[in-house]
């Protein structure tokens, strides 16, 4: 049976490809680092703040991180909050809720050496599950320590609030997991069912082409879901296929705004080398680097990038294995285990090119364990932009399986040289090819024409869709 087309496909995997006709290549690419956005500069902030994580509500965003320092300062962990309305401008608004040093002048939401023991992250998002209670429209889900068997033991902990401000603890939602990073959870709309993806570990057998490998458990990431968010299923690790078995820490896995039928998301890669050598004697920030050897060996021996994953199902995972946010040039602040760690969450930005198209903007934290307040920064990339069909000086070619759509036009996110171009070609059930005129240029949403054919009389009829393209990038396509 033929697919139905949705509102907007992606390129990111092979779910609509015709592996065997297509020849253009698959590319990754990645996000660019614009402006600073926020400053941790507050004195219950410090160098350890991390973990933000984000959504839009009706008129603003509100941002929830984890609050603490490694250097001298030895705050304990605060959850705090900040929000938008543009996704450019963040406030820290004075709360009154919790006490620090005296007053409560201040966006600390939760101090957590009163509510919980040891957390270090808090992950909020709101209920849009048509059953939700109005007390628990906002649900957050953070670490916390239980005793299980007569052992203290990592639980994961579930809070809720009517307003997305104050929080209050409802029960321990788990104990099968590290949780000791992003957890995320969501209410899914098209399966009518929560998802919750944390942090856990699987026992390393072989080689597999991880030569970082140091130690037997591996992190990784392990799923459940649940109808009401009561009764959750059996944890189980995300299906990455014949991938490499890399450390994984983050995961901030969402649906795709422009489709969320498919999930995204952008595990930190945890890599620890084995043992020191000259090259860390050359790498940036040796005295703080020494330091932390002192302290913790794989404080200094590991460092971390971050990768792009993709799904159809929220099970079975693509895992690009090319970085897609490497550390930035060396500058005494990075090369760290904490890089690479993007916020979950995004928002739709202007572009800083007059009148070019808006952006997909993300954050992503720097200065972690520098002894100097972290920052977050903002990174953009175009929509659809993380994955392309990619043809250079040479053409190449990218067929769909066959599909069925509705509407009676068509747009295309490409990219070209002024020597590129790209043809697409509606092949009917019956062989007959109604192709467009070429292609070229840079847009998002580029109308695709066909010559005095009007493409609504296939609405509803069983297609494939060929694309022939030299020097240039298809992202996305979809009908209206």
């Amino acid at each position: 049976m033929a697919y139905q087309l949705q509102k907007r496909e992606c390129f990111f995997d092979d779910f609509l490809l015709n592996t065997e006709l297509t020849t253009a290549e698959r590319q990754i690419h990645h996000p660019i680092r614009r402006e600073r956005v926020m400053v941790h500069d507050e004195l219950w902030e410090g160098d350890g703040c991390t973990y933000h994580n984000f959504f839009r509500d009706g008129d603003i965003y509100r941002m929830y991180y984890t609050s603490f320092g490694f250097d001298s300062s030895n705050v304990a962990p605060c959850i705090c909050y900040a929000e938008s309305r543009d996704g450019l401008n963040w406030v820290k608004p004075k709360l009154g809720i919790c006490e620090f040093n005296g007053s409560k002048d201040n966006n600390i939401i939760l101090k957590t050496m009163n509510v919980m023991v040891g957390c270090d992250n808090f992950m909020v998002f709101k209920d849009e599950n048509p059953a939700c209670l109005p007390e628990q429209k906002y649900k957050a889900i953070g670490l916390d320590f239980t005793e299980l068997n007569g052992e203290k033991t990592e639980c994961l902990n579930l809070f809720c609030s009517e307003d997305g401000i104050h929080f209050n603890f409802k029960r321990i939602l788990s104990t099968s997991g590290a949780f000791d990073s992003l957890n995320v959870a969501f209410w899914d709309p098209l399966c009518e069912k929560y998802r919750l993806y944390f942090r856990s570990f699987h026992s390393f057998e072989g080689q597999n082409g991880n030569v970082n490998m140091t130690r037997q458990d591996v992190r990784d990431i392990c799923y459940m879901e649940s109808k009401d968010f009561e009764t959750w299923s059996e944890p189980r690790l995300l299906d990455f296929g014949n991938a490499y078995d890399i450390p994984l820490y983050t995961n901030v896995i969402q649906p795709y705004p422009y489709a969320p039928h498919i999930y995204v998301g952008f595990p930190s890669r945890y890599i620890e080398r084995i043992a020191w050598t000259e090259n860390f004697q050359e790498l940036c920030g040796l005295e703080a680097r020494n330091l932390r050897y002192k302290e913790w060996p794989r404080y200094a021996l590991a460092v971390t990038d971050c990768v792009f994953i993709t799904s159809r199902d929220g099970v079975h995972f693509k895992r690009y294995d090319e970085a897609f946010l490497r550390p930035s040039p060396e500058n005494d602040r990075n090369w760290v285990y904490g890089d690479c760690y993007p916020t979950r969450g995004f928002v739709e930005t202007a572009s800083a090119e007059r009148g070019a198209e808006s952006e997909l903007s993300m954050y992503v934290h720097e200065n972690h364990w520098m002894g100097i307040p972290a920052e977050l920064y903002r990174y953009s990339i175009r929509r659809d932009g993380f994955v392309s069909l990619h043809a250079g000086a040479e053409e190449k070619l990218a067929v769909t399986k066959p599909f069925v759509f509705s509407g009676g036009k068509m747009y295309a996110n490409i990219e070209s040289s002024a020597w590129g171009y790209l043809y697409f070609t509606l092949i009917t059930a019956d062989g007959t090819r109604i192709e467009s005129t070429e292609i070229f240029g840079n847009s998002t949403e580029r109308r695709i024409h066909f010559p005095e054919f009007d493409i609504s009389r296939l609405s509803g009829k069983e297609l494939v869709l060929e694309v022939k393209l030299r020097d240039a990038d298809l992202y996305s396509f979809r009908f209206e």
